[in-house]
């Protein structure tokens, strides 16, 4: 028996208002889908355009794949890896780091949830090695043929008809500046937010009239050029405080100058270990949430017992979670060693001379680093997609503006978390592929809103956002809530059901983005295994010169010998000494009293 397939069906069917038309078209034709499955499948290849081919990039190339989507990826550069790709030049538009990077976080931290990293690989990579992972990612999972090099996205607009198609105008130029535009049925926007950096000059009078040079950290390749120079850096987050260090190599003094101050942390943990792997399990979670007063109390505690942060002048007033802390194993070592001298906010610039809100000065200042930050910017998205709550951009849990009639829109990567920021992009574009299918489904607008507004607010109250910083997130919570979202959330407790060993993993290890894989939609055979074996990871690249077990030295053997030899002939000699009789009746003379 056949149902006849109209062309305004099959119209419907592969207009791109696809998410819900199709499940639909499927009630309604099920016979039909059920004999010739194929017929309809490939009319919905839905085409997904990625503007960045980053790790956020990346990870949505294969999100699309995964859920059987078309994507195509516009990359500006002439390779992959956004911000760990090393430019020879600083290129306007375009993230930029310095030659001595190296990762925060450790490998499996941030490792993509079903490809772990070499093993040989060190637990805090160097900038060459994150983007040697990527481009092992991207070869694995056949990524590279579906980006475009040199090739950047000029605007982003929506169809006249995109009320009932849900498409996208996507307008590119190639290198040689011919100009393309080609239409999507959905758009994942992968650009990061480092590409703009910040300059407030306005904020430091006299800078105009100072004599030194100055620039943005977004410039600073390395020290060459800054020996035995006076330099003052500006800012102290993370790239502040690296760059710090790096020039007090070779300057003749380093300051750097902070607002706010910061919690500096150690990449070297307890016993040597990665530190983030290290007291962030969902049971260290659960303790702060039970006790949030008494964990950040006793958390600044063991910080300050390493190093007193008020001693060295680094001390913040926001408490250790209310702000991304600075990941620095040199800063300390330099201080108490004279080679960076900490100094609160710049007041002014005389001269040579940089005048401090204390009142002290510095004289015959050469160079002035301003690591003050980002401005984020989207230049090719329209206006009303740009549009903030508080300090961040009004996206549903940080990924879809919800005024859009069709939800075929997502920011990816677009976070900031206590943590590596590439499982949080991973589980966004995850979800944001779904939703693209139709497989999930977003609120109403309103419902939408009103959470965004809440969600804003608890933000503030509990982070210390900014312009430069208007978004971070409670990491595990954040990767659940939307782990809930895609259906990959794991059970822990049915779990402890039925694999215990693993269940104790998830709740009292690091939280590695393979649990994401056990179950649901993109679920990995390889997640469970990835779980048990991600200690022995960790541990083999320390293992170039490996130490023998301490054997039992031959001295104390032979001690232990004549010791154990004297007492056996000591024995002897009191048994032949004395028959077992007289033993008896000595040991007789030992018992208490009946």
């Amino acid at each position: 028996m056949g149902v006849k397939v109209t062309q305004s069906s099959l119209k419907c069917i592969t207009s791109h208002n696809k998410t819900h038309t199709f499940h639909l078209f499927l009630l309604q034709f099920q016979p039909l889908y059920q004999t010739s499955p194929q017929l309809f499948v490939s009319r919905m290849v839905m085409k997904v355009a990625v503007i960045g081919a980053g790790i956020s990039g990346l990870t949505s190339i294969k999100a699309c794949l995964d859920e059987g989507l078309e994507p195509t990826c516009f990359e500006s550069s002439h390779d992959i890896g956004g911000l760990w790709r090393l430019k020879e030049k600083p290129e306007p538009g375009r993230t930029n780091i310095y030659q001595s990077v190296v990762i925060n976080s450790s490998k499996e931290m941030m490792a993509f949830s079903d490809f772990p990293p070499p093993a040989e690989l060190p637990n805090n990579m160097h900038h060459s090695e994150v983007l040697q992972y990527m481009r092992l990612y991207a070869q694995a999972f056949k990524l590279l043929q579906h980006i475009q090099l040199q090739t950047t996205v000029v605007s982003v607009r929506q169809t006249l008809d995109y009320a009932s198609t849900g498409q996208w105008e996507v307008e590119t130029e190639s290198r040689d500046g011919q100009r393309e535009t080609r239409v999507f049925d959905a758009v994942m926007v992968c650009t990061g937010h480092f590409t703009q950096p910040h300059l407030p000059l306005k904020d430091f009078p006299g800078i105009e009239s100072f004599e030194g040079r100055y620039f943005h950290s977004w410039h600073y390749r390395n020290s060459e050029g800054l020996q035995g120079k006076r330099v003052v850096v500006v800012g102290i987050g993370n790239c502040g405080g690296d760059i710090a260090v790096e020039i007090s190599r070779v300057a003749e003094k380093v300051y750097l100058s902070s607002r706010s101050g910061a919690w500096v942390v150690s990449r070297v943990g307890q016993g040597g270990l990665p530190a983030d792997l290290i007291g962030t399990s969902r049971m260290n979670l659960m303790i702060g949430r039970l006790l949030p007063s008494w964990s950040n109390m006793m958390l600044e505690k063991h910080l300050n017992k390493a190093m007193d942060h008020k001693l060295y002048g680094l001390k913040p007033k926001h408490g250790f979670f209310a702000q991304i802390p600075l990941v620095n194993d040199d800063l300390p070592n330099r201080i108490i060693s004279g080679r960076v001298q900490m100094k609160p906010n710049v007041k002014e610039f005389c001269g040579s001379s940089v005048v401090f809100v204390d009142g002290s000065v510095i004289d015959k200042v050469d160079v002035v680093v301003f690591a003050t930050g980002y401005n984020y910017s989207f230049p090719f998205l329209p206006a009303a997609l740009q549009a903030k709550c508080g300090y961040r951009l009004r996206l549903y849990k940080h990924v879809f503006p919800p005024a859009l009639k069709q939800p075929m829109l997502a920011v990816v990567g677009f976070i900031h978390g206590l943590g590596a920021v590439n499982p949080l992009a991973e589980m966004q574009a995850r979800w944001a592929a779904r939703v693209f299918k139709g497989l999930a489904t977003l609120p109403s607008e309103e419902t939408m809103m009103k959470e965004l507004e809440k969600d804003t607010v608890i933000m503030h109250q509990r982070f210390a956002c900014s312009n430069r910083n208007p978004i971070q997130v409670d990491y595990i919570p954040y990767l659940d809530s939307l782990a809930e979202e895609v259906g990959v959330r794991p059970n822990i407790p049915w779990l402890f059901l039925t694999d215990p060993r693993l269940a104790l993993q998830l709740l009292t290890g690091p939280c590695t983005p393979y649990q994401y894989r056990l179950t649901g939609p993109g679920k990995w055979a390889g997640a469970r295994e990835a779980i048990l074996t991600q200690w022995e990871r960790v541990l083999q690249p320390f293992r170039t010169r490996v130490v023998p077990e301490p054997e039992s030295r031959p001295s104390s053997r032979r001690g232990i010998i004549v010791i154990v030899s004297g007492a056996a002939l000591l024995c002897c000699f009191c048994y032949n000494k004395h028959p077992l009789s007289s033993l008896l009746s000595l040991q007789s003379l030992f018992k208490s009293p009946q």
